[in-house]
């Protein structure tokens, strides 16, 4: 029956079944988790799937099985409570009332009189891993790439027993880093060997024959034949370990995020607190961060990566789409070899990069080849694999050799005129159906086809840097850029497993050009004589992977001048080119010294005597933040505030918990003040009126 309060659930069903297995007198009763579709729609538990699970406990128990194991259907075990559910938690009464239930039924399997196995052949995050640690055995796939607890890095914390059994089975160490440090590292997943090696799982089976294999073993353990110890765990350090990582949580994240820090309050509960004192103390802080903005934001955030950015607004037909069977890339630097890696890796084509000399292409290749062979010496790649990807990049000092590639991407020096000269020249060379892209931070892609023959094959393919860490590429529609083209970009950006942004032809894009107003604002500060400290952290309470300066030091000082500059060109009144900048940037000088502003900046600063607080230099910055947000939605840059915070998200690395940036505008009411009205409805990233 469906749940009014969560009309929408997938239930997960729990299907219980009796097998027999060799040796055992009694047979075993077999619960599979499974929602009904593949592997593209993994298990969770919302309430329907609870109560599923409870029956089937029930069903079990009563069938005096020799033992009781919980396993997926395949490929996935199961990923946890519902995220589409937590969104409908209207009362702190109702969120309580879920984290309670949800440690009812899983301690059915941990205080049971027969054996209980989990045997864990797939993907298994959040509640599914905690139920499986409610278990009293654990078998694990060996082709298992995804364990994880995750919910810190959503705005909660492991509610079903996690942070209480966890590090009384791995340590406080390694329960630190899967509860706390890997969700705030981009959601960081342990893979089968690791989550062994740590002791979360009792044996590693191989995935082929793992359910026959896992019942075997778990016959074993029953009948005494395998005895399974673990060893005591150590406790005289877990304070320490506590408040070592709280000193780093306030370095990372200076209290902005209240998830994490309630996550170690209850890790160090877990140390003596009785088990229901700590799962009591999991449901108060589940009920306190369910019922917060932050929550609402890391689930419209999580929203926003899960889908919006697997079906991008505005997107051609993928039918349109050209195949590419060759590349060409323009250019043998550091980011044109990073893209030659890239597209070799993932397109699986041949891929020739070309430079002005053969010194540099030489050193283009030397980087591919060397970063194959590092794959390789970490066993990521086989030798095979290796020697593949190896034939598949070349190089020339000859663009004639793109005369067959059905895509050609420039990634030189950023000068408009430069650019204009490489696509003439690629276009005279290259077949009529070749896709030329452009992999510009700043210039107009527009200005750049203008002089073509044909301007309507020409697209933005702004990868951000490093290229095969950094999810975002904004894929830009210039003025006369035609169906075929744009299509035939979307389909390379998903082939290269990159998230897509469709953006229009405009100064700087979406990432760089906010960017660039809000490090403006701190400059700007800098410039009336704020000092450089008091700026440099005046962010802190947003909670930002990089305070300014670090973040300016790693785009470096001379690309952040010329973004600055184009956009000053485009927009003098709202931008600004620092003379401050361009001598930071003709200087040389590293910006931080020991993780601190190099004190040696002041000798080129030119400052005025109006020093402002952390606190103005803050709302400087979010109310610079809104207007220019509103002012490009207002100029159709992107279809909706949701993509601007999806781009913000992905490509600056912006918290879940802010929801990119709009819905925080909207919480601190800079949306209102500054622009007259709040980016998204109420409800849709924050708690409901």
């Amino acid at each position: 029956m469906t749940n009014p309060d969560f009309p929408n659930e997938v239930v997960t069903r729990a299907l219980t079944r009796l097998v027999r297995v060799p040796g055992l007198d009694r047979p075993a009763a077999l619960i599979t988790l499974d929602n009904g579709h593949d592997h593209t729609k993994p298990n969770t538990f919302g309430p329907g799937g609870l109560a599923s699970l409870d029956a089937a406990i029930t069903e079990a128990l009563a069938a005096e099985p020799a033992f009781i194991a919980l396993t997926g259907k395949p490929f996935i075990f199961c990923v946890g409570a519902d995220i589409n559910g937590m969104g409908l938690v209207r009362s702190r009464e109702q969120a309580l009332q879920l984290g309670r239930e949800g440690h009812r039924i899983f301690a059915r399997l941990r205080n049971s009189s027969v054996p209980t196995f989990a045997f864990i052949n797939g993907a298994a995050m959040g509640g599914g891993l905690e139920v499986a640690l409610h278990c009293h055995y654990r078998t694990l796939s060996s082709s298992v790439t995804m364990l994880a607890l995750p919910e810190v890095g959503l705005g909660l914390v492991p509610a079903w027993g996690g942070t209480q059994l966890l590090p009384k089975l791995v340590g406080i160490i390694n329960a630190a880093t899967v509860i706390v440090q890997n969700p705030l590292q981009q959601n960081k997943m342990l893979r089968a060997a690791q989550a062994y090696e740590m002791g979360i799982a009792d044996v590693l089976l191989d995935p082929a024959d793992f359910l026959e294999r896992s019942l075997e073993w778990a016959a074993s353990v029953v009948q005494g034949q395998t005895v399974v110890s673990r060893a005591p765990v150590e406790t005289k350090d877990w304070d320490g370990v506590i408040a070592f990582a709280r000193a780093l949580l306030d370095e990372k994240l200076h209290g902005a995020a209240p998830a994490p820090y309630r996550a170690l309050d209850l890790l160090a509960l877990a140390k003596d607190a009785p088990f229901e004192v700590g799962t009591a103390a999991e449901d108060e802080a589940l009920a306190d961060l369910l019922m917060s903005d932050e929550l609402r934001s890391g689930i419209y955030a999580f929203d926003l990566v899960q889908r919006r950015a697997k079906r991008p607004v505005g997107a051609p037909d993928k039918a349109l789409a050209r195949p590419v069977t060759k590349v060409g890339i323009v250019g043998a630097g550091l980011m044109a070899s990073q893209l030659g890696l890239l597209f070799a890796q993932r397109l699986e084509v041949p891929v020739v990069l070309t430079d002005l000399d053969q010194e540099r292409v030489d050193k283009g290749l030397s980087y591919v080849h060397g970063e194959i062979d590092k794959l390789a010496a970490k066993g990521r790649l086989d030798a095979g694999r290796a020697a593949k990807l190896h034939g598949l990049v070349s190089g020339s000092v000859d663009k004639a050799a793109f005369a067959d590639a059905d895509l050609v991407i420039e990634a030189v020096f950023e000068d408009l005129a430069v650019k204009k000269r490489v696509f003439a020249e690629v276009e005279a060379l290259v077949k009529p159906e070749c896709i030329l892209a452009t992999n510009t931070s700043s210039l107009s892609v527009t200005a750049m086809a203008a002089d073509l023959a044909h301007p309507e094959r020409v697209v933005g393919l702004h990868f951000f840097n490093p290229v095969a860490l950094m999810p975002l590429l904004e894929v830009v529609r210039a003025e006369q850029t035609d169906d075929a083209t744009l299509a035939t970009g979307f389909a390379v950006g998903k082939a290269l497993r990159k998230s897509c942004v469709l953006v229009k032809d405009a100064p700087a894009f979406v990432v760089n050009r906010l960017l660039t107003r809000f490090q403006g604002a701190v400059f700007s500060a800098i410039e009336a004589g704020t000092p450089v400290e008091v700026a440099d952290t005046a962010l802190d309470p947003m909670g930002l992977p990089m305070r300014p300066l670090a973040l300016l030091q790693l785009v470096g000082p001379a690309v952040a001048y010329h973004v600055a500059g184009v956009l000053h060109q485009a927009f003098p009144d709202r931008f600004s080119a620092s003379e401050n900048l361009r001598r930071i940037a003709e200087s040389g000088l590293p910006l931080l010294v020991d993780n601190k502003p190099n004190p040696e900046l002041a000798s080129l600063l030119q400052v005025g005597n109006a020093p402002l607080t952390a606190e103005q230099v803050l709302d400087n910055a979010l109310t610079v933040l809104a207007e220019e947000t509103r002012i490009m939605l207002d100029e159709g840059v992107v279809a909706e505030p949701q993509d601007i915070d999806l781009c913000l998200i992905l490509g600056a690395g912006f918290p879940f918990q802010l929801g990119g940036i709009t819905p925080y505008l909207d919480r601190t009411g800079h949306a209102e003040r500054v622009t007259g009205r709040r980016f998204l409805p109420r409800g849709v990233a924050s708690l409901p009126a």
